[in-house]
């Protein structure tokens, strides 16, 4: 369990875009790792006097998260790790800081700690009603915590991955001769798309997301239209950059390449 971790320990904590609606701030995901003596992340308004960027302000090495936004005060919100759980709390800030839509403490005055779980929803400030720019809009995050095992392979992600490779099977001239007669391959385990409940099968536009849930492209081109290259999956809420550059390992290459020739 997170409490029964030793001092020496690292947690990790990524604060993406809660993308609920078209207007919503676009930032970069912020990832930090803390263990429990580490100093509190200091959540403030992003300014260039410094001379540094938004991406500089906010590298890993860096204890301050900036969000370019006038509606977020200069020294905002802190959050840090205490026993292996993460803590926030709002410092004295103007327009107030939001957990699962409930307002931390009143203007000007000091939270207590809250805890933050995976899947909160944290929203810095609130929307300035008299400017559409970006700057005026409110910060809303969705929380991540213990989510380290997505970003490796795992029991879940290398599975669906192989069931979607042999779904196409009975369309690959050089499997043909895999397939005896003319019967067609057996169900796969693949869950049904979950927006419009059907099956996900072969011959069909597929959309697969860096969490390996599948869609079909019909579905879930309205959501993908709606944030352009920002999505958060519909299933497991996790977010991701469409354009982020793809990496493939030269030894996982070889590997397939082994599995073939057996």
């Amino acid at each position: 369990t997170a409490s029964s971790g030793s001092p020496s320990q690292t947690y990790r904590i990524r604060l993406v875009p809660h993308l609920d609606s078209r207007r919503t701030l676009r930032f970069e995901p912020i990832t930090r790792d803390l263990k429990d003596d580490d100093s509190p992340l200091r959540i403030g308004r992003f300014t260039d006097r410094a001379g540094l960027t938004l991406a500089a302000q906010n590298a890993h090495n860096s204890s301050k998260l900036a969000f370019k936004s006038k509606v977020v005060s200069r020294a905002h919100a802190e959050i840090w790790l205490e026993n292996g759980k993460f803590f926030i709390r709002d410092t004295k800030s103007s327009s107030g800081t939001f957990l699962n839509h409930l307002r931390l403490s009143t203007a000007g005055h000091e939270s207590r700690p809250f805890q933050l779980r995976d899947g909160d929803i944290l929203q810095l400030g609130v929307d300035y009603q008299g400017g559409s720019e970006d700057i005026y809009k409110s910060v809303k995050i969705r929380v991540e915590v213990g989510r380290e095992w997505q970003a490796s392979a795992n029991a879940f992600n290398m599975n669906a991955i192989t069931q979607l490779k042999e779904l196409g099977v009975g369309t690959d001239p050089l499997k043909q001769g895999e397939i005896k007669g003319n019967k067609r391959p057996s169900k796969q385990n693949i869950p049904d798309c979950c927006i419009c409940l059907f099956a996900v099968t072969i011959r069909q536009a597929l959309f697969i997301a860096p969490c390996s849930h599948a869609f079909h492209y019909k579905c879930i081109r309205p959501l993908l239209e709606k944030h352009t290259t920002a999505f958060s999956c519909p299933l497991c809420r996790s977010f991701a950059d469409l354009e982020e550059d793809v990496e493939v390992e030269p030894e996982a290459d070889e590997a397939d390449e082994e599995e073939d020739h057996e």
